[in-house]
């Protein structure tokens, strides 16, 4: 009986979390970011991750309360712990530009969060690894080109230039200018600035 009870009140207080985010999220569309906020901030303290996900962005853009980038890494960090895909991300992001401790600590900890968040589909942990991985003391280029190429495929147009760049300087693949050609003017016909730039070129 104590267990059936127990198992009740988790139910009732999942619901209730839920509510209040759907609530926070419909006060934001009409507006009314306060509320909004206040909701999120309800339902992100009795554990629910979408709603800490929410407080995060909330902190992060000063919308419905104070602009505080330490907070929003904080909730960010909560809603992450629990596995929320885009928090990893965020969070990752938080630990590379702003994060406390050491910089080896925070470097290792977000690139880990940030593969998290690659492999659970989330774009833009994907191109940012793949620009990462590219880019780093220590590249990784075929690494690189396997995140940029995941991100290309799920539609980024940057990403996509940056795999033309990658076919065409030979970088974690063989260079093939036919190929890098083809992943230009897919990048261009998306819109990208610097892919119509290279075509031209």
């Amino acid at each position: 009986l104590e267990e059936a009870a127990f198992q009740l009140q988790q139910i009732f207080r999942i619901d209730i979390s839920i509510a209040l985010n759907i609530l926070g999220i419909e006060s934001m569309r009409a507006g009314h970011c306060r509320v909004a906020f206040t909701c999120f901030k309800l339902a992100a303290d009795r554990g629910y991750n979408k709603a800490q996900f929410n407080v995060g962005l909330c902190y992060e853009h000063g919308r419905g309360t104070e602009k505080d980038l330490e907070k929003a890494g904080f909730y960010y960090c909560q809603a992450a712990s629990s596995c929320h895909p885009m928090a990893q991300y965020r969070y990752a992001r938080y630990l590379l530009q702003h994060g406390p401790g050491s910089l080896w600590d925070r470097h290792h900890k977000a690139v880990t969060l940030l593969e998290q968040a690659a492999r659970a589909g989330i774009t833009e942990a994907q191109a940012y690894l793949g620009v990462f991985y590219m880019r780093g003391l220590q590249p990784q280029e075929k690494r690189g080109l396997k995140y940029l190429l995941l991100a290309a495929n799920s539609g980024d147009a940057q990403s996509r230039y940056h795999v033309g760049v990658c076919y065409e300087q030979g970088l974690g693949v063989q260079q093939n200018l036919a190929e890098a050609l083809r992943h230009y003017r897919q990048s261009a016909a998306a819109g990208n600035r610097q892919a119509r730039e290279r075509l031209r070129a």
